[in-house]
């Protein structure tokens, strides 16, 4: 069924049909209406949970992280120094290695105080070890939810499904809702492989050793550097896995096929554009502006940004002219987070292109279509010629 509605009703809605059994959330913006929308949904009884309001971010993911350790179906949702304030509970979560999914309305970070789009608050949480999905609209909103409660089981390692704020939060898209029985064929009741039981007591999360020692049956357990390295390793091998998710999705909805990066007049191309998230569809309509002028040139929107997929990421640069890395956020200090992490990628290609990086729309300052013009033809025009700094779109500086 077909209907328009705004961002965070599709991410709801993707909650509601995944049916989460416990809801967990502090009202921050532009995160609020997706959990007001799914309060009403457990108050008109449309879905069986148990929505707990709390009185901060940081205690949002410890209900979480309680209802998952028991073995229940569970969500969050948060933006900015709200996501900030989960930070030490965001490492447990995934240490304790639980099937969490947290929805994310991308929104800069104070001080100064914005509550405007950007993405530097997921961006900043990129190395706790969550999984990180990506949405350029609302149909990919609902679809990323379903598709990441049955990630983050498969892999046991917590998924955040990222929108940017305002942009989709806010605004109305028409989107297919999927049939309630079709979602629960493909995604069934799950039971972990470990829980709390009463009628099975058991300790979670004891303290570990600097080396590996005997569990309580006489088997060697692995210490905190083993628990790490096996964390890394799923990390990697949840790639495989969410292709194969993707795939299934696809077969049983009819969308998806594109799990890592989406490509959009790329096969010919010599210049990519490449961005996360919303910029990366409004880089689509500048892109057919520069096709007119017989510019060969696609865009590319990374949709899994951890782990990274950087097998997907050479395959679809290399052998180009130029990749020009738009972002919307900053690894401080150094240059763009997903810019350094294409270069790393395609470090040792035989056929790497030049790589240019642009900072724009911080805070919610505007893109304009005459902007993202402006730049792709500086980058187009001397691909070699640019350095590796990253260049700011939009600035008014005072001299």
């Amino acid at each position: 069924m077909h209907i328009i509605e705004s961002g965070n009703v599709a991410a709801a809605t993707g909650v509601k049909l995944s049916r989460a059994q416990v809801i967990a959330a502090y009202p921050i913006t532009p995160q609020t209406p997706l959990t007001e929308k799914l309060s009403e949904f457990v108050e008109s009884g449309k879905l069986e949970a148990q929505y707990i309001p709390v009185e901060s971010e940081h205690s949002a993911m410890a209900v979480c992280i309680a209802a998952q350790t028991a073995g229940a179906r569970a969500f969050t949702a948060t933006s900015a120094n709200g996501l900030l304030y989960m930070n030490e509970q965001l490492h447990w979560a995934v240490g304790a290695r639980l099937p969490i999914v947290m929805c994310v309305a991308n929104r800069g970070i104070g001080a100064p105080w914005t509550v405007w789009n950007d993405q530097q608050d997921t961006i900043a949480q990129r190395d706790v070890g969550w999984i990180q999905i990506y949405c350029n609209d609302h149909q990919q909103i609902i679809d990323s939810v379903i598709k990441a409660f049955k990630l983050a089981q498969t892999v046991s390692i917590p998924v955040m499904v990222c929108y940017d704020g305002y942009l989709l939060s806010h605004t109305y898209m028409p989107f297919d809702q999927p049939e309630q029985g079709k979602v629960d064929a493909f995604l069934p009741p799950f039971t972990p492989k470990h829980f709390l039981d009463p009628q099975d007591p058991g300790n979670f999360n004891t303290v570990t050793l600097p080396d590996v020692r005997p569990g309580v049956d006489g088997n060697i357990q692995p210490g905190y550097i083993e628990i790490r390295h096996n964390l890394q390793e799923d990390l990697r091998a949840s790639l495989q896995a969410y292709e194969t998710i993707d795939k299934e999705f696809a077969k049983k909805f009819g969308r998806g096929g594109t799990p890592f990066v989406e490509e959009y007049r790329c096969d010919d191309a010599d210049f990519v554009a490449v961005a996360i998230g919303s910029l990366s569809y409004q880089l689509r309509d500048v892109i057919d502006i520069m096709r007119n002028d017989k510019v060969k040139i696609g865009v590319m929107g990374v949709q899994m940004y951890r782990p990274f997929p950087d097998q997907a990421i050479v395959k679809a640069l290399a052998g180009k002219k130029c990749a020009i890395v738009f972002e919307k956020a900053l690894s401080y200090g150094n240059q763009g987070a997903l810019y350094a992490d294409i270069k790393a990628a395609l470090y040792c290609s035989d056929k790497k292109p030049h790589i240019h990086n642009y900072i724009l729309g911080l805070g919610g300052r505007e893109i304009r279509t005459q902007h993202l013009l402006d730049a792709l033809a500086v980058s187009c025009a001397s691909p070699a010629k640019f350095g590796d700094s990253p260049r700011w779109i939009g600035l008014k500086l005072q001299e």
